[in-house]
């Protein structure tokens, strides 16, 4: 019974039409944000603002897309995926236009703030619509391969964005940023949108059979944080002018863990990949902590890559197999609003932290929400696997 059981779930197509779309939306998306997060930190700082500005930038945007995850999930349940994905995706490509003219630190603040509502819409959509396509079978796979797209815009746009700046300028930046928006706008009308339930379910914050993972992610992006506003900083201080190579190295590692870990997770369950992941990602923490030339910042870059590409789909999954198809949305939306927390308010933390210890002392600290990622795991997360294998 069992073989035939996966003799079934192996004929569930995985690489669709619908799912490729969906995997070049992601891409493009995600190129225009992440050539964005390690350059608007620079940006602040050319427009007068210290290290507390520098994660302002980082945390403004952050919190407003957790303020408009929770309805967008709602929404997304009860209204449909199609119209409010391409009102995200609007909302992120006026708001990147919109950089351009940006003459002071306040107005920055407020178009960051703005643009966290296009992401909130823009992701939760995204991915909602990608756990639709998805077979459930092969939801670990599947989520896998679909967080390629973020993985390949993660070695291409850091480097491509502190490329821009350095060799041309921001108005570049922000103009070619916009243009992958673009692209995904045009893709987006080519997808078969799965038509929702009718009825209204009620109306929650949070969805509770996501809250697990939801916890794990929330401390695991806290370590996130660190490195997505400060390294770029930090490795100058250190004497390396362009750490664009860290995000390529990072980006590589994470593309060749997030699809072996996945299909791993569904054979072997959960616990045998996000623990050891983890574990990498206390072990990258340290090791950027004492860095002090390219090959530690490399190494560091290899061991956090496998770790959050076992770690992040592996608990995405966990979300959605967790709700049922109607919840997927809201399921989404939690699990978001725990990744965003993570980052936006780790942000001001780590750069409250950093002007007391410095940054070296910052990312030694950085291991200790991982630390608790992991005990939160242990205790409560296992309890998701027993779950699934029934």
């Amino acid at each position: 019974m069992t073989q035939n059981i996966k003799a079934i779930d192996q004929s569930e197509k995985l690489w669709t039409q619908d799912f490729v779309i969906i995997t070049f939306i992601t891409l493009f998306t995600f190129i225009g944000f992440q050539m964005l997060l390690p350059t608007l930190p620079i940006y602040a700082k050319n427009l007068g603002g210290g290290d507390t500005s520098v994660g302002l930038v980082v945390g403004l945007f952050t919190f407003s897309a957790v303020l408009i995850r929770p309805f967008v999930g709602y929404a997304l349940d009860v209204y449909g995926r199609k119209s409010l994905f391409l009102l995200g995706m609007l909302v992120f490509l006026l708001c990147v236009l919109a950089y351009i003219w940006v003459p002071s630190l306040l107005i920055l603040f407020s178009i960051r703030f703005l643009h966290g509502f296009g992401w909130g819409l823009t992701s939760t959509s995204a991915s909602t619509v990608a756990s639709d396509i998805i077979p459930k079978s092969r939801i670990g796979e599947g989520m896998g391969y679909y967080g390629l797209a973020s993985t390949i815009a993660m070695a291409l746009a850091p480097a491509l964005g502190l490329y821009i700046i350095k060799e041309f300028d921001f108005s570049i930046l922000f103009l070619l940023s916009a243009l992958m928006i673009l692209f995904s706008i045009i893709l987006s009308f080519k997808i078969n949108y799965k038509t929702v339930n009718q009825s209204r379910p009620k109306f929650n914050l949070m969805e509770k059979a996501a809250l697990r993972p939801t916890m794990v992610i929330f401390m695991i992006t806290m370590t996130y944080g660190a490195i997505v506003s400060f390294l770029a900083l930090y490795a100058d201080q250190r004497g390396i002018e362009n750490i664009g190579p860290f995000f390529t190295v990072y980006a590589i590692s994470l593309a060749i863990s997030r699809p072996l870990f996945g299909r791993l997770a569904d054979k072997l369950g959960f616990d045998l990949v996000v623990i050891p992941g983890i574990i990498c990602i206390m072990t990258a923490m340290f090791l950027l902590s004492q860095a002090s030339t390219m090959g530690m910042f490399l190494l560091a870059a290899i061991i956090y890559g496998a770790g959050f590409g076992a770690v992040q789909p592996s608990l995405q999954a966990l979300a959605i197999v967790a709700t049922s198809p109607q919840r997927r949305g809201s399921a989404n939306a939690t699990f978001f609003t725990g990744f965003d927390l993570g980052i936006g308010l780790s942000s001001i933390m780590w750069g409250a932290v950093a002007q007391v210890t410095g940054y070296s002392l910052m990312y030694l600290w950085a291991a200790v929400p991982a630390f608790v990622a992991l005990n939160i795991y242990f205790w409560t997360g296992r309890i998701d696997n027993k779950g699934l294998s029934r």
